[in-house]
């Protein structure tokens, strides 16, 4: 198994060196850095632990002008390396990255104290207890703590031994969760094209997979991890990824990303761990994973904060990350993201209200509490902002809280009722006024609300499933049933409708109240004799055309045609050719 470690501590107190001792491998990748004997990018190497698993080493700058390059390395890593050298103590750097990992929240970490050769046993005991009480005071806790000399070797081996110690503690990653590689090295091979390098918190990459990079969909052409071509990557791991395809070269502070899973976040609320949201300066950087971004700082409430972040980042809930303040060289905030889709301040107060919200959200994000909040959401959109799902949904791919699922249905059965009652001739309620009612996105969940209720043609019905007919239409409507009586397949024309009053709005109400049968635009006859009429047809004992129907029926053309295309459409009837149509089996 392979683990991943970064160095942390102040410039010059030998932490390439170390690198360099307990691997065999030069960590300082520039000619610059070689000749100077100061690290200015990030180093990479790697060793074999005495147990057999691998240990990857991030080896950072320690320089006050390279912290963002030393947060480009730290910020991804479950575990760190801490330097002290014995024959200078404590210093400013040492300061600044310690309140870097704290911000961070790293909580897995050893402490070494270097140059064990240029200081004496004294000297050098009271080094490691100095550092000891100030990591012990930030999330690192305790750690363990050895004494080496990368010059001489004295001490390594005691060190691999606590190295493989860390490295046992450290949790296990999920090879399964949605991919998200921070990049902290782009570079082009001749004939392979792009590549980029970062480490693999969580996930699985392999070789084939499509993964998103800005705006583009890329490819995976190929994977390295410790300069071993590999088919397929999990976590944790360094990884090399030999990219295809993309309009725009990926920098340092990109990530790659499983497509579809990840949300660009620009704005989102945070709880911080550090300065009080009132005193901090108003513009910072955001350091997340390699990424440093400008934000605005908006205090909400004692520990809350709303930022602004100049370029959107793939964020979710729980994503730890520090704010920095690069004029003053310092650290004054970690921060825990709490939501990546905030909603906006519209109204006079609604800042203290969502600040009072925040300070009831606990530190693990809880996918039930924020379905209580949002009350209806799509899941992979919940899921893409960092919440586990807590339940199924209720239609499509929506999850909605149970206390507004069922107030909305009791929501849908009022307003049903109160159409019913509004529009007694036509009392169901189109699905689609329900939605805008309701103030639903999508009609599915009309659909699963509307269960228990009747539902024909679009519409939904209470109590009243047929329309009630005034007075005065059920007065014309017993008119043309009388008509009817006397001459089934002779329907009254327009005139006869237009002389008892029956508009079409009224002839469909009635048709839809089972008081009469729409066979056409303005042609009714009585309920059931579209039945009868096959009968008569299939009497006929063969093929017939529209004449023999017509006479058959003793009805008119006007009657006829419509009669017989409802007839098809109900399965009555089948045409044989453009001419003659035949009663189907089941009729006969």
């Amino acid at each position: 198994m392979t683990h991943v470690v970064a160095t942390a501590g102040h410039v010059d107190h030998g932490k390439s060196t170390l690198v360099r001792a307990l691997t065999g491998m030069e960590p300082d990748r520039l000619e610059e850095e070689r000749r100077r004997g100061l690290t200015i990018e990030l180093g990479f190497a790697w060793t074999t632990l005495p147990g057999g698993d691998r240990v990857a080493f991030v080896d950072v700058p320690g320089h006050e002008r390279l912290v963002t390059t030393m947060l480009a390395g730290v910020g991804p890593v479950p575990a760190v390396m801490f330097v002290v050298a014995a024959d200078q103590g404590w210093q400013r750097q040492s300061e600044e990255h310690l309140a870097v990992l704290d911000a961070l929240g790293v909580r897995h970490g050893v402490l070494v104290v270097t140059r064990r050769d240029l200081a004496g046993a004294g000297a050098a005991g009271q080094v490691r207890d100095e550092a000891l009480a100030r990591i012990a005071a930030t999330s690192l806790g305790e750690v363990e703590s050895v004494m080496v000399s990368g010059a001489t070797g004295e001490g390594l081996d005691g060190l691999r031994a606590a190295l493989e110690r860390l490295t046992a503690s450290l949790p296990r990653p999920d090879a399964t969760a949605d991919v998200r590689l921070w990049i902290d090295r782009v570079f082009t091979i001749r004939g392979r094209g792009t590549v980029v390098t970062g480490t693999l918190g969580a996930g699985t990459i392999s070789v084939g997979d499509r993964l998103a990079a800005g705006g583009d969909l890329v490819r995976v052409r190929g994977l390295q991890s410790l300069k071993e071509d590999r088919d397929r990557l999990g976590a944790v791991a360094r990884v090399a990824v030999n990219l295809h395809g993309g309009a725009a070269e990926p920098g340092r502070g990109d990530a790659l990303l499983a497509p579809g899973r990840w949300l660009a976040a620009d704005v989102v609320d945070v709880r911080l761990r550090g300065e009080p949201a009132a005193d901090l300066p108003r513009e910072l950087t955001l350091h997340v994973g390699t990424a440093a971004v400008p934000v605005h700082v908006r205090p909400l409430g004692h520990d809350t904060a709303r930022l602004s972040l100049r370029r959107a980042l793939p964020l979710r809930a729980g994503d730890v990350a520090l704010l920095r303040d690069p004029g003053a060289h310092r650290v004054p905030a970690g921060v825990t993201v709490l939501d990546v889709r905030p909603e906006p301040f519209r109204r006079r107060g609604a800042a203290a209200a969502r600040a009072r919200e925040l300070a009831a959200v606990g530190g693990r994000p809880d996918g039930a509490a924020e379905l209580r909040r949002r009350k209806l959401i799509n899941r992979t959109e919940l899921a893409a902002m960092g919440f586990p799902v807590p339940c199924e949904p209720v239609a499509g791919d929506w999850l909605a809280d149970p206390g507004h699922w069922a107030d909305l249905r009791d929501r849908l059965r009022a307003a049903v009722e109160e159409h019913a009652a509004a529009h007694p001739a036509d009392p169901g309620l189109p699905a689609d006024a329900a939605r805008r009612a309701l103030g639903l996105p999508d009609r599915a969940l009309v659909e699963a609300l509307a269960g228990g209720l009747h539902r024909r043609d679009g519409r939904i019905y209470g109590r009243a499933t047929a329309p009630e007919l005034p007075e005065p239409v059920r007065r014309a409507v017993d008119a043309v049933r009388r008509d009817l009586a006397e001459a089934p397949f002779r329907a009254p024309d327009a005139n006869r409708l237009a002389e008892l009053g029956l508009t079409p709005k009224m002839l469909a109400a009635a048709a839809a109240a089972g008081a009469l049968l729409k066979v056409g635009d303005g042609v009714v006859l009585l309920p059931g004799d579209d039945a009868r009429a096959a009968a008569l047809l299939a009497g006929l004992g063969g093929p017939f055309t529209l004449s023999e129907a017509r006479r058959a029926l003793g009805t008119t053309r006007r009657v006829a045609v419509p009669l017989l295309e409802h007839l098809d459409e109900k399965g009555y009837t089948t045409r044989v050719d453009d001419l003659r149509r035949r009663c189907t089996e089941g009729t006969t």
